[in-house]
């Protein structure tokens, strides 16, 4: 009997199949029971049962229920085996057969002994081998075929059936395999109908289309599924009706008509589970169309109904009838223009109302919840249509009273008119009364179409569009109507008595009518007030408003160029305005970006496996003070730019504000060339990947390392642009002075950058000072020793120097290409010499070439010719130079001064101003060397000496110290600019100067002012007092570059101070300044020209400046030491 059993798959079991120990070959005996075959498997008794049990209960699932339950024939081959092994196979196979038996059939051994063995045993072993069925003992294949025909056995058993046990457990693999492909696919498209029916349906558009989109994806999916699976089971099925399609006689045994059945049987489910899941998935679709539709619907209804409702709340604000006829003809055209931009959006109400009918025709099945709406549309849109011809109604019918108001007061000031041209001289006849009579008569005749008959009517006629205004008007048309009547009449009866027949002349005596009768317009009866009261004043009105508007016209015709302009420059300056407030918000947002996906993640431990060991704790390196400058512009800068967003010509003050904070971007740069190094070394690294594809960036980090450097030249040109449209507006100077700071700090960037690059150096370039300058030049030396002028070495080929000029000091390098990219192939600079600034002078012309000019040092002891790319640049380093000497030169004189003012204030008695110069210096230098023996040379800042402790307050406060200006990061020269005591060489030291007082022979021409003025000051000829003078001619070479006088000034000298330099005040001006008493004498008349700052030497004319060393003997001053500078 049949058991109900765990189906099994040849894929399940398919090692155990592919033994052989059994199989079904297709065979069929006589009554169609199927034939399964045990051939000779020597190995037969070490099956497990397992696999035994399997393989039996497999091959008896293959038949049809209708075959297995005939019984199968089981042929066991054992001719090759003994007695034994034979009754131990039909005893296991006669145990686990799990199928219904029919026949038994043993090919017993062929061995004579093992063959007659088999007889004897068989027959004394009968009952133990009983079974439910025969069991048949065969000798040869011949006697097999007596039972099953040949043609339905293999051929090892001399039958002619075409088996192979591969082929046919590749064909029961596949179809199996086919079989639970449709089965899966049945229930796939079962549980995505499933959740086809359970899908809600969304609320808008956008959710529609998505869910449409979706299940049309997942429905071709399921289409692409089935396509395939319809392929496979057509391959399946070629493969079994191939040997037809090869032979046409070819007979298909049972097992492959079964197979064939199979699958055609598949297929055919296959197609069915198509076709309802097709006619399904119509429904559906249909029906997510209809919902797409519906939501368009709904939101094309929403906007439509939003825009009649404006249009109507638009139509409801012409409620003026208007109070004149050009004031209604306005409005008429008003309206006519309204309608014409309004149609549109009754034209989309219409259309979108219209689709009622499609909706119906299509049966959706919102249709209930769309006719309403549809119907709603058309009520508005009528309703709409409606109004506004009702209000264009309403503004004929005014316009068609004002015109017959217009027609009766048009022919109340032609009647007035008539009676007044009438010539009452001429109506004393009886010819000319009746004459007067007919006119009058003939006009009368004429109102009938002009003038207001009935006042009520009109009043009942026109009640829908009479307000008080228009209501008071026609009263007052209509009484001017009734006044003129009354004229006519008491006329008529005038001249009606003229007419009649008269016994005697009458003479009459009247004005004559060209004294009343000026204009045909006017009228002396009761008028509208604002038309017909006084007509002379509303024609001076008229006058004065043409005249007006000629010369307002005439006014705009000059200014309105002037106007337009300034408004397109505002429209500039608001572009520009929102760029850089946009730039700078993009700017952050692109920080914060790098730092939170980038920098943040260095420290992320989940991230920590990425990174590579040489790349940890470098990310100070690599990103620099990118952080700083986030929260400069997030928190400060960015906030306040936006307070500047309508008033874009201002901004320059931000930018000044905020000045000294936009120096970070210093620190940057200088960390670029690290940073730029270390990135090219892990470029390709996973994390730096992993963090960009997470941030989905288009560019990798250096783009954006780039962004800092980027953006602070961004900012000039940005300014240059505000500036351009706002040189007349009130921020012009602050954008001026904000452009040049801005272009100040990318020089100092600039500079910086070179300034890091140079090597060699054993000192603090810090100490140096400000760097202010950097360049490449041609130089030559031209060196003299002692006092004779021999060119030591001197060069005629140029070397190549790249100068670096400080507030202290200016360095000679020479410049290294290097190999490489990106910053890694920026020049570097070996260091070779410097020149302290203390020591240095200039000449600026140099005698041959306009690029020249020369920086020479201790009194010309060392010359440097040096040779600028062009005279521009030439002139901006002697420029920058002449600043810096200045500059020290002027605090020297200040440190000078108050010494002198605090020893003069500490001397029991003044003394006499001409003998002040010299004892005071000497007591100065004589109290400062027993100060400097008292105290630490290294606690003293500045120019000034330490001062008596009867004056506590002023040794606080360093006189020397230049005065901070307001304008920001302007170079400020340091204010102990001698740093000379500590010099290690001593051709560069000051001590060599002093043994001479300071002071070149004259044949050098040093050209330094303290040399100059202490050889005035010490001739003694001419002496100078305090008091007023008349300047004879002009001067603008003062120690202070501001101090000047012209020839007429009145001047007043107040003291004489330090080195013969006078403190002199210009009366005219209020300016002050310290003048040289050489230069003084001139001034005033009583002495020859004498030279101050500037002179010629050896011919040329060439302007030297220099801060000699008699100048840090006159200061006494203590300051950093520079024992590290070489010469």
């Amino acid at each position: 009997m049949h058991q109900d059993i765990i189906p099994l798959y040849a894929a399940d079991i398919q090692d155990q199949l592919k033994k052989q120990f059994a199989y079904l070959s297709g065979g069929r005996g006589g009554d169609g029971c199927p034939v399964i075959t045990f051939p000779d498997y020597p190995a037969f008794s070490e099956i497990p049962e397992k696999e035994f049990q399997n393989v039996l209960t497999y091959l008896t699932s293959i038949p049809s229920l209708r075959d297995a339950g005939i019984g199968f024939i089981l042929v066991i081959d054992r001719r090759q085996d003994k007695w034994t092994s034979v009754k131990a196979s039909i005893l296991r196979i006669a145990a686990s057969f799990p199928g219904n038996l029919q026949l038994v059939l043993v090919l017993r051994p062929t061995g004579f002994f093992h063959r007659a063995l088999s007889d004897i045993a068989f027959r004394f072993n009968k009952d133990e081998l009983k079974m439910k069925v025969p069991i048949i003992m065969l000798g040869s294949v011949s006697e097999l075929q007596g039972y099953i025909d040949k043609t339905q056995l293999t051929e090892d058993l001399g039958g002619t059936l075409d088996y192979c046990h591969n082929r046919w457990l590749s064909r029961r693999t596949a179809i199996e395999g086919f079989a639970q492909k449709v089965k899966q696919t049945a229930q796939i498209l079962q549980s995505f109908g499933t959740e086809l029916a359970e899908t809600e349906l969304p609320n808008d558009v956008q959710s529609t289309s998505s869910l449409l989109a979706t299940h049309t994806e997942k429905k071709d999916k399921m289409k692409e599924d089935i396509r395939v699976a319809v392929e496979q089971g057509d391959d399946i099925l070629g493969s079994i009706t191939k040997p037809l399609t090869e032979n046409p006689d070819y007979k298909l045994n049972q097992d492959q008509l079964d197979n064939q059945t199979t699958v055609e049987r598949l297929l055919a489910q296959l197609h069915e589970t198509e076709t309802a899941f097709d006619e399904f998935w119509m429904k559906h679709q249909q029906k997510l169309e209809q919902c797409l539709r519906l939501r368009n619907f709904e939101q094309n209804f929403r906007e439509v109904k939003a825009a009649l409702d404006i249009v109507s709340e638009r139509l409801s604000a012409f409620t003026d009838v208007g109070n004149s006829r050009s004031h209604v003809e306005h409005i008429l055209k008003d309206l006519a223009n309204f309608k014409e931009k309004s149609d549109e959006t009754v034209t989309k109400a219409k259309m979108l109302a219209s689709e009622r009918d499609a909706f119906i025709q299509s049966n959706h099945y919102a249709v209930d919840s769309i006719i309403p709406k549809c119907s709603e549309l058309h009520h508005l849109c009528d309703a709409f249509t409606t109004e506004i011809e009702r209000r264009r109604k309403l503004l004929n019918k005014s316009l068609e009273l004002h015109d017959l108001l217009e027609k009766s007061m048009k022919w109340c000031d032609e009647g007035i008119y008539l009676l007044a041209s009438q010539p009452v001289d001429k109506c004393q006849s009886q010819d000319g009364a009746e004459s007067a009579l007919q006119e009058i008569e003939k006009f009368l005749d004429t109102g009938a179409g002009n003038k207001i008959k009935e006042l009520n009517k009109i009043y009942e006629e026109y009640a829908h569009i009479l307000n008080e205004d228009l209501k008071d008007h026609v009263q007052k048309v209509f009484q001017k109507q009734e006044s003129m009547e009354e004229m006519f009449q008491k006329r008529q009866v005038s001249l009606k008595k003229l007419a009649a027949k008269q016994t005697r002349p009458v003479q009459p005596v009247a004005p004559r009518p060209e004294a009343f009768v000026k204009s045909p317009c006017t009228s002396p009866g009761l008028q509208r007030e604002n038309v017909s009261n006084s007509e002379s004043s509303a024609l001076r009105r008229v006058n004065y408003r043409k005249a007006k508007s000629e010369t307002t016209e005439l006014h705009q015709s000059r200014g309105g160029s002037t106007m337009d302009d300034e408004e397109n420059l505002a429209v500039l300056r608001q572009h520009v305005m929102n760029e850089l407030i946009e730039t700078e918000r993009a700017y952050v947002e692109e920080l914060l970006c790098v730092l939170e996906g980038y920098a943040a993640e260095m420290d992320n431990p989940l991230m920590a496996h990425l990174i590579p060991p040489e790349l940890q704790n470098k990310k100070d390196i690599l990103f620099g003070n990118m952080e700083e400058i986030y929260h400069f512009h997030n928190r400060i800068f960015l906030r306040e730019l936006e307070t500047y967003v309508e008033y874009p010509e201002l901004v320059g003050r931000c930018f000044l504000d905020q000045m000294e904070d936009f120096q970070i971007y210093e620190k940057y740069c200088q960390n670029k060339p690290r940073s730029e190094s270390l990135w090219r070394q892990f470029s390709d690294s996973v994390f730096f990947q992993e963090c960009q594809r997470k941030l989905d960036h288009k560019l990798s980090l250096d783009s954006y390392l780039l962004k800092p450097v980027q953006r602070i030249t961004k900012y000039q040109l940005l300014l240059k642009e505000m500036l351009k449209y706002s040189k007349n507006c009130e921020g012009a100077e602050d954008l001026q002075e904000a452009l040049t700071s801005i272009l100040g700090i990318l020089k100092a960037v600039n500079d910086s950058m070179h300034q890091i690059a140079i090597t060699g150096y054993d000192g603090n370039l810090n100490e140096l000072g400000k760097l202010l300058m950097q360049g490449s030049f041609n130089v030559w030396t031209d060196h003299k020793k002692g006092h004779t002028k021999v060119k030591d070495l001197a060069r005629f080929k140029p070397m190549q120097r790249h100068l670096f000029l400080h507030e202290k000091a200016v360095l000679f390098c020479k410049k290294r290409e290097e190999n490489g990219e990106g910053y890694e192939k920026a020049p570097s600079y070996s260091y070779k010499h410097s020149l302290n600034m203390a020591a240095v002078g200039i000449t600026e012309n140099v005698k041959g070439d306009a690029k020249k000019f020369e920086i020479w040092y201790n009194a010309r002891e060392e010359v440097y010719i040096v040779q600028a790319p062009t005279p521009e640049v030439k002139a901006t380093w002697v420029n920058e130079i002449r600043k810096v000497l200045t500059s020290q030169l002027q605090a020297c004189r200040e440190a000078s001064q108050h010494r002198t003012l605090e020893q003069t204030q500490s001397l029991p008695l003044p003394l006499p101003a001409s003998s002040c110069a010299s004892p005071s210096r000497n007591h100065i230098r004589n109290t400062k060397k027993m100060e400097e023996k008292k105290a630490d040379l290294t606690s003293l800042e500045g120019c000034g000496a330490t001062v008596a402790p009867k004056y506590p307050e002023k040794g606080k406060a360093s006189p020397t110290s230049p005065d901070k200006k307001a304008k920001r990061h302007e170079v400020v020269s340091d204010p102990t600019p001698f740093g000379s005591r500590g010099w290690a060489k001593p051709s560069h030291s000051l001590d060599a100067s002093e043994e001479n007082d300071g002071w070149s022979s004259a044949e050098e021409a040093l050209n330094s002012s303290d040399a100059e003025e202490e050889g005035a000051g010490g001739a003694g000829e001419i002496k100078l007092t305090p008091g007023k003078y008349t300047v004879v001619t002009d001067y603008d070479k003062g120690v202070s570059e501001e101090f000047t006088v012209k020839s007429g000034d009145l001047v007043q000298l107040i003291r004489e101070g330090e080195d013969g330099l006078w403190f002199v005040k210009n009366l005219s001006s209020g300016r002050e300044g310290w003048i040289p008493a050489s230069n003084l004498l001139m001034l005033i008349g009583n002495s020859k020209s004498a030279q101050s700052l500037s002179s010629s030497e050896s011919g040329t004319a060439s302007s030297n400046l220099s801060t000699s060393s008699s100048c840090s003997d006159s200061c006494n001053v203590s300051s950093t030491s520079f024992s590290d500078i070489k010469g």
